[in-house]
């Protein structure tokens, strides 16, 4: 980068006193006098004050429940997760078991509502390899034109350029909308991957690793042959790798992005406008991000703490990050807690077993060692610490990011990882809302501004 070019992007870039000025009387302006929720009965963060999520609409593809009717009242239990009304640790068993990946058949499930035979689950696979192919120069022409340091942003720019290159862009007919969403399936992985190398090597000055996608195999086989410069992995990175994705896939209808994708959708646009929205929802830190905080707070915890089998001086360093003492002074432990969930994420117990047996593989067993530590020790001391109105877990963030470590790969691509899973979840998502036809979402906001009369120029 030339000084000029340099000296351009500083101005750009420049927070004016003005500038300054401005925002300070907008942010006056905006303020809102919280009693006036109470007041008003509105539902912030459309949730009600026990953290229940407020109805907004019905769906078919995936449910989580934490609670059990005891003697006619609701009490806190363990989580549940259903795909289509399967439990998740019975789909995942089965696949397991016979010791083959699940991803394709569960991405079956999701998108089409139905568990498929084995010739319908070849076909779908077959499709899905099909489609592992970008249009001619898309890498060269668009990813490598603009590298970013945000593999969110890059990826969500790629979805939305896929638009040009789309013949049938705005056709919104079901069968269209299939076809689209498959093929995302399919090109998330380059798309994310390809960005982060062009960053890689354009800003970081690495070397240029691009490889040409697997023409058989599953999602998570073809994610470690695109991002390994040896194109190599075990049977037990991928399959693991394969569970992380099927676990992350969907999480109900009301988790943000799920419902960004329903909000998105019923305007009836396009598909890669709704999933490029879907992205930017997933980016936030309070919804995708929190697996990379999980890993950055245990490198701190792993400087801090001396001893890691010590209960007491782990509790002593949870108890500083509660505080707001330590890591970055939030405040919070990353990993632990949830929504909906209270006594445990369901996702984060069957990913445990996993991930030991990962951890051991790749010699990772001490590390392993303290996060079984945490997560038996930290919900304690938040109840403890905390007037918490239901009971606390890890989620299962807490282990995704650790097992992305233990694979080798790059912290700009966990939420990308987050993505390659959750876009089958949006993609049912947007197929169910466009099934039935439903209203543009609109919901109301009340103005509590008062009435001003107006004033010319001169008079202000």
């Amino acid at each position: 980068m030339n000084n000029e070019t340099e000296k351009e992007v500083n101005i750009y870039s420049e927070i004016t006193p003005e500038i300054t000025r401005l925002a300070e009387e907008a942010y006056r302006a905006d303020l809102v006098d919280q009693s006036l929720y109470t007041k008003y009965d509105v539902k912030r963060g459309l949730r009600d004050l026990n953290g229940k999520g407020v109805l907004a609409g019905l769906t078919n593809v995936s449910e989580i429940t934490a609670k059990k009717m005891v003697d006619g009242k609701e009490v806190p239990d363990h989580g549940h997760l259903y795909y289509r009304g399967y439990p998740i640790e019975k789909l995942i068993d089965g696949f397991v078991k016979e010791n083959r990946f699940g991803f394709e058949e569960i991405a079956y499930l999701l998108l089409v509502g139905s568990l498929p035979d084995k010739e319908e689950l070849k076909e779908f696979c077959d499709r899905l390899i099909f489609y592992r192919s970008l249009p001619t120069s898309f890498v060269r022409d668009i990813i490598m034109k603009a590298p970013s340091s945000d593999m969110m942003n890059t990826l969500a720019r790629s979805v939305l350029t896929l638009y040009s290159y789309d013949d049938r862009a705005d056709d919104i007919s079901l069968p269209n909308v299939m076809r689209q969403s498959m093929q995302l399936v399919s090109l998330f992985p380059m798309l994310s991957i390809y960005g982060y190398q062009a960053y890689n090597h354009y800003e970081k000055g690495k070397s240029l690793v691009i490889h040409p996608p697997l023409d058989h195999g599953s999602i998570s086989e073809n994610i470690l042959h695109l991002l390994r410069p040896d194109m190599k992995f075990t049977d037990l990175e991928a399959k693991i790798l394969d569970i992380c994705l099927v676990l992350h896939m969907d999480h109900g209808g009301g988790n943000n992005s799920a419902f960004t994708t329903h909000v998105v959708t019923s305007t009836q646009t396009d598909t890669y406008s709704t999933i490029a929205a879907a992205l930017g929802s997933l980016k936030g830190p309070r919804h995708g991000g929190a697996n990379i905080k999980v890993v950055q707070m245990f490198e701190d915890m792993k400087k801090e703490v001396k001893d890691w089998n010590d209960d007491e001086e782990i509790s002593d360093y949870l108890l500083r990050l509660l505080r707001g003492a330590a890591f970055d002074h939030k405040g919070l432990i990353y990993g632990v807690g949830h929504a909906v969930y209270s006594l445990s994420d369901p996702r984060a117990v069957i990913f445990r077993g996993f991930v030991e047996k990962l951890a051991e593989a790749e010699g990772y067993e001490k590390e392993f060692g303290l996060y079984a530590k945490v997560e038996e020790l930290a919900p304690k001391i938040i109840a403890h610490e905390r007037n918490m109105y239901k009971g606390v877990c890890v989620n299962v963030d807490f282990y995704s990011g650790f097992v992305y470590h233990m694979l080798g790969l790059p912290m700009e691509l966990y939420t990308p990882l987050f993505a390659m899973a959750r876009i089958v979840g949006w993609s049912a998502h947007r197929m169910e809302e466009l099934a039935n036809n439903g209203k543009i979402i609109r919901p109301a906001y009340k103005s509590v501004s008062p009435m001003l009369a107006y004033k010319p120029i001169g008079e202000r």
